[in-house]
């Protein structure tokens, strides 16, 4: 392991200085290569699903690991990456001080990025082609479930950095499932520089916990819209759908819907009919159950224990009747993780008190919490979604994965 830091160290001194047209000659070759490796890429994770149905990983987990059909998407993206803006070196809050000195801030890459994850091979490209694009440089740590898929592309990423004349030690991957290599990542604190765990609570606990890094945690979303009264039915139980069932292994998916007793009437059973149809099942409280109707029941049952706090991550969802704005604000503070919360209402008053109340990374009006996402988001694609609120916060892109130093002018000036 700190063989592999000093290899990025060394790298990532390389890669700082680069130009943005050599870095983008290394994400062009990127994507020329996936696209042409399609099927070996395709076959090495088909091999890993097998493995992963066979050792009984959920449903969830298995689309989550999945790339079949999404290789062109990826190739998307990173070309996406490439024809962004290069932040590194952009000057900004400049001033001159009545001395005479000239201030400014400059963009500068983090340094080294380690990247903790589970079960997305996605995150592999995606964190390589913002690491590229912004001179950082990333140890990548992927679950044992996707190995065989990672090996191929870092092997690919490394390739498409040499092409361009860029280290390939600048994208490292840790291809020992031993996780006892873990903590030895979160412990190279002489070469990297922010830790960036994606997966479950436990190993972000776990990453804060024995760090002696600084860490990024996020990406875990216990997910709410509430439907004010007023709002839209018809419209309304489209948004809910689509947050729900557009793809519900994902962090940015829907877990509980409130809904003003004003037109739950109404909306329970019209939500749960829609709803039904996507084979989705139902975690109710006392007031939507008895709304929902003896048919609708069926398709769930009251909800009970950690239910509000649960993300599901599957076709799963809670239902919550809620006296006003007050009540569903009060609901999400206790159980929203700080990813993506929103409000259907026509009324502006109620929309702006929303979201001043809802302190989330994204807070919608309106709109699907499936938009919480790098490449929706115009960013081309994420390293991680961040719910903390120091350094990044939201998708965490080409800017997120900046520092900067001050530029400091003068003309042999001395302080008095």
């Amino acid at each position: 392991m700190k063989e592999i830091g000093q290899k990025a160290k060394k790298a990532a001194k390389i890669l700082s200085r680069a130009n943005t047209a050599q870095k983008n000659e290394a994400l062009h070759a990127l994507a020329s290569l996936i696209d042409a490796e399609q099927e070996l890429i395709e076959s090495e994770n088909q091999k890993d699903i097998d493995e992963g149905e066979k050792n009984g990983l959920s449903e969830a987990m298995i689309d989550r690991l999945s790339l079949q059909g999404r290789l062109s998407g990826l190739c998307s993206d990173i070309e996406r990456v490439a024809e962004l803006g290069d932040p590194i070196g952009e000057k900004y809050d400049q001033k001159k001080l009545e001395n005479g000195l000239k201030i400014t801030k400059q963009r500068v890459p983090i340094g080294v990025l380690g990247v903790i994850y589970e079960s997305r091979p996605n995150v592999t490209v995606d964190v390589a082609s913002l690491a590229i694009k912004t001179g950082n440089c990333a140890i990548l740590r992927g679950g044992s479930e996707t190995i065989r898929t990672n090996k191929v592309l870092v092997k690919l990423i490394g390739e498409a950095l040499s092409r361009s004349g860029l280290p390939p030690e600048a994208v490292q991957f840790i291809d020992n499932p031993d996780r006892s290599l873990v903590k030895e990542l979160l412990h190279l604190h002489e070469y990297v520089d922010l830790i960036i765990p994606r997966g479950g609570a436990k190993l972000h606990q776990f990453c804060r916990e024995n760090s002696s890094i600084p860490v990024i945690t996020g990406g875990i979303g216990v997910c709410h819209l509430y439907v004010d009264k007023g709002a839209d039915l018809e419209r309304s139980v489209e948004v809910v759908f689509n947050a729900k069932t557009q793809r519900p292994t994902v962090c940015n998916s829907l877990d509980t819907l409130l809904i003003h007793k004003a037109v739950a009437a109404e909306f329970v059973p019209m939500a749960i009919r829609r709803l039904k149809e996507a084979g989705v099942s139902f975690r109710f409280d006392e007031k939507s159950w008895n709304l929902a109707g003896e048919k609708e029941r069926k398709a769930g049952q009251k909800a009970g224990g950690d239910d509000w706090s649960t993300e599901w991550l599957d076709l799963i969802l809670g239902v919550k009747v809620v006296e006003d704005l007050g009540e569903a604000v009060e609901h999400i503070t206790a159980h929203s993780t700080g990813h993506s919360d929103g409000i259907l209402t026509p009324d502006k008053d109620s929309a702006d008190r929303f979201v001043s109340d809802v302190d989330s990374a994204a807070v919608y009006v309106n709109a699907s919490t499936r938009f919480t996402d790098g490449s929706q988001f115009g960013m081309g694609a994420e390293v991680a979604i961040s719910t903390q609120k120091l350094h990044a916060r939201g998708p965490m892109g080409l800017k997120e994965l900046t520092s900067y130093k001050w530029v400091v002018e003068g003309n042999y000036h001395v302080r008095k």
